[in-house]
C-alpha cells in the first residue's frame, strides 16, 4: 500500500502543480479577461478524487495570485463561482472528451460572466449602473466585448490542462492492481 499512497501523492502533487501554474499565469501580461479561472476550476473538479481538494486547490491558487494582483470587493463572487464550477467539473469525471470539456467550458464561462456582471450591476464594486432593467441590460452589454477573451482563455487553458494531463498520465505509471 505504501507504493499506492506514494503514487496518489505524486498524482495530487502533479495536479496541484498544474493548477497553481495556470493560476499564477494570471501574473503574466495578457488581454483583459483572458484568464485560467474557469478552466482551472473545471480541471480540478474533473481530476481530483476529492471534492474538497477540487474546490480548495483552485481557491488556494487564486488566493496566491490575488496576493500579487490585489484584492477587491467582488472576490467572494469570483471565489464562489470557482467553487461551483469545480463542482460542475466533477461531473466530467472519467468521461472527459474534447466535446464535453468544450461544452462545460462554455457553460462555466457563461455562468461566470452572468454571475460576476450581475454582481457589478447590484453595486458590488460601486454603483456603476442604475438598479433597473435598463441598468442590468446596460451592464451586460458593456461586458460583451470582454466575453470573447474569456471564452478564448477557457479554450486555451482547458486545452493546456486537460491535454497536458492526458499526456502526463501516459508517462505516470498506473497503480498496481491487487
Amino acid at each position: 500500500m505504501p507504493a499506492a499512497r506514494e503514487l496518489i501523492s505524486r498524482r495530487a502533487l502533479v495536479l496541484t502543480g498544474l493548477v497553481l501554474a495556470c493560476a499564477l499565469s494570471r501574473l503574466l501580461p495578457h488581454p483583459m479577461n483572458f484568464s485560467p479561472i474557469e478552466a482551472v476550476a473545471l480541471f480540478a473538479g474533473a481530476t481530483f478524487g476529492s471534492r474538497a481538494l477540487a474546490i480548495a486547490v483552485p481557491l488556494a491558487a487564486m488566493l496566491v495570485s490575488d496576493l500579487f494582483l490585489g484584492f477587491h470587493g467582488g472576490m467572494w463572487v469570483v471565489y464562489g463561482c470557482i467553487a461551483l464550477i469545480a463542482l460542475a467539473g466533477s461531473r466530467l469525471g472519467r468521461r472527459v472528451t474534447a466535446l464535453r470539456v468544450a461544452g462545460y467550458g462554455l457553460g462555466a464561462a457563461t455562468f461566470f460572466f452572468v454571475a460576476t456582471n450581475f454582481h457589478v450591476w447590484v453595486g458590488g464594486d460601486g454603483a456603476m449602473y442604475p438598479r433597473t432593467w435598463e441598468g442590468l441590460v446596460a451592464c451586460y452589454v458593456a461586458a460583451i466585448p470582454f466575453f470573447h477573451n474569456q471564452l478564448a482563455g477557457v479554450a486555451f487553458y482547458s486545452t493546456m490542462l486537460f491535454g497536458g494531463w492526458s499526456l502526463l498520465r501516459q508517462r505516470l505509471p498506473a497503480p498496481a492492481a491487487r
